[in-house]
C-alpha cells in the first residue's frame, strides 16, 4: 500500500514535487509514494509508474495529437490509485489531466490535494466549478489566489512558492560565471522552454536574436540550458549555420540565470525563476495560430508572464506570436543592457517579489498534508 499518490506533469512540477516529498520524509522517513514522476521526484524516493514527461504537452493542437496516449495513461493510473487507495492524492499542476483523476478519487473517498492553482485568474475562470468537484484542499503559490478559493468555498492554503525558498535572495553572479567558464562581457541566457514543442518554436527565434545582439555587443556570450538530451539535439540543429559563442548546458538553468545579465525566456515557470534571480528579461511565446486564437478569446488580463502578473504591470517586455521576432527580442535585450537605472529598478521590484513568495513552502505543504498521513 502507498501512503501518497502523486502526479507531476512536467519538469517544473517534478522539481516542486521533489521539494515537498523531501520535506515530508523528514517527519515520515518511511513514507511510501508513487505515481507519475520525473527524475527529481524519483531521486526523492517516489516510485515512477509513468515518467512525467509523458504529460509535457501544451496547447489545444498538441493535446489533440497526444490525446489517445494521455487518456490511456490517465485510465491506467486512475485504476491503480483506486485499487491501492492511498491515504491522500496530490496532483501537482497539470490541471487538465489531474482534475478528472482527482474527481474520480474524491468520489471514491480518497482525499485529493491539488498543488499549484491553474491560472483561473488569467483565463477560463469557469474552471472553479470543476475544481470544487475534484479537490479536497487547494495549495496555492501566489498570495492573491487564496481569496479566490475561499470565495468559492474550497479549502485552501497559501504556501508560497518553493522556488523562492531555494533560490538565494542575493545570487552570486561571479561564482556562476566561474562555474560555467564564462569570460568578461555581457552574458545572455536563452531559455526556450522545457517541452520539445517549445524548443522547436523558440530556439531558432532566440538564437537569431542572439546574432543581432552580438552585432551590437561583440563580447556577448550566450548560455542555453537544455532540459533533456532530446532538447539539446533540437537546439544544436537550430544553431546550425549561426556564428555564436554559445554554451548549451545540460540542465543548469539556475546556473545560467545566476550568471546572466539579461534573459530571453519562454513564458512559464522560467520567467518566475528569472525574476527570483533578479534578472531583467524579455518574455516571449509562440503557439499554433488556432491555439493562440482560442486563448486570446478567453484571456482576462493583458499579461502572460508571471513577473508581470505578480506586479500587475508590464515591468518586463512581452513579445508574443506575431511580435515574437528576432528583431524585437534583440532590441528589447539591448535596451536592458544599455540602461543601468532601468535594470536597477526592475531588480528592486524582483527583490520585493521574492520576499513575498518566500514562505518556507515545502514545510507549509508538509503541514497541510500531515492530517492525511497520521
Amino acid at each position: 500500500m502507498i501512503d501518497l499518490g502523486l502526479v507531476a506533469g512536467e519538469a517544473s512540477g517534478d522539481l516542486l514535487g521533489a521539494h515537498f516529498v523531501a520535506a515530508l520524509k523528514q517527519t515520515h522517513p518511511h513514507l511510501r509514494t508513487a505515481g507519475i514522476a520525473g527524475p527529481r521526484m524519483v531521486e526523492a524516493g517516489v516510485e515512477a509508474i509513468y515518467p512525467s514527461d509523458k504529460l509535457a504537452v501544451n496547447g489545444y493542437v498538441e493535446v489533440l495529437r497526444h490525446l489517445p496516449e494521455l487518456l490511456w495513461i490517465r485510465a491506467r493510473i486512475t485504476s491503480h490509485f483506486l485499487r491501492e487507495r492511498p491515504r491522500a492524492f496530490v496532483g501537482i499542476d497539470a490541471p487538465d489531466f489531474n482534475f478528472t483523476l482527482e474527481a474520480k478519487l474524491k468520489h471514491a473517498g480518497v482525499p485529493t490535494v491539488h498543488f499549484v492553482s491553474p491560472s483561473i485568474w488569467a483565463w477560463r475562470p469557469e474552471r472553479i466549478h470543476r475544481i470544487k468537484q475534484a479537490v479536497s484542499h487547494m495549495l496555492v503559490v501566489f498570495p492573491f489566489e487564496e481569496q479566490i478559493y475561499r470565495d468559492a468555498g474550497i479549502p485552501v492554503s497559501y504556501v508560497g512558492h518553493p522556488l523562492a525558498d531555494v533560490i538565494p535572495l542575493e545570487p552570486d553572479t561571479a561564482a556562476a560565471r566561474t562555474e560555467l567558464g564564462l569570460g568578461p562581457g555581457p552574458v545572455i541566457a536563452l531559455l526556450p522552454g522545457s517541452r520539445l514543442s517549445e524548443v522547436t518554436r523558440h530556439a531558432r527565434l532566440m538564437l537569431e536574436a542572439a546574432v543581432r545582439i552580438r552585432q551590437q555587443h561583440a563580447g556577448a556570450q550566450f548560455v542555453l540550458p537544455a532540459a533533456s538530451e532530446a532538447a539539446a539535439c533540437l537546439i544544436r540543429q537550430a544553431a546550425q549555420g549561426l556564428d555564436l559563442p554559445l554554451r548549451i548546458l545540460a540542465g543548469q538553468s539556475h546556473s545560467a540565470l545566476a550568471a546572466c545579465d539579461v534573459a530571453l525566456v519562454a513564458s512559464g515557470t522560467a520567467t518566475l525563476e528569472a525574476a527570483l534571480f533578479k534578472k531583467p528579461m524579455v518574455i516571449t511565446y509562440r503557439v499554433p495560430a488556432l491555439t493562440a486564437y482560442l486563448m486570446r478569446k478567453k484571456a482576462l488580463q493583458p499579461w502572460i508572464g508571471l513577473p508581470n502578473i505578480l506586479a500587475r504591470d508590464f515591468v518586463v517586455p512581452e513579445r508574443v506570436q506575431e511580435a515574437a521576432t528576432p528583431e524585437n527580442l534583440a532590441s528589447d535585450a539591448l535596451a536592458w543592457l544599455d540602461d543601468a537605472p532601468r535594470r536597477g529598478a526592475v531588480i528592486e521590484t524582483f527583490h520585493a517579489m521574492h520576499e513575498r513568495l518566500r514562505q518556507n513552502a515545502s514545510v507549509r505543504i508538509a503541514e497541510a498534508l500531515e492530517p492525511y498521513l497520521v
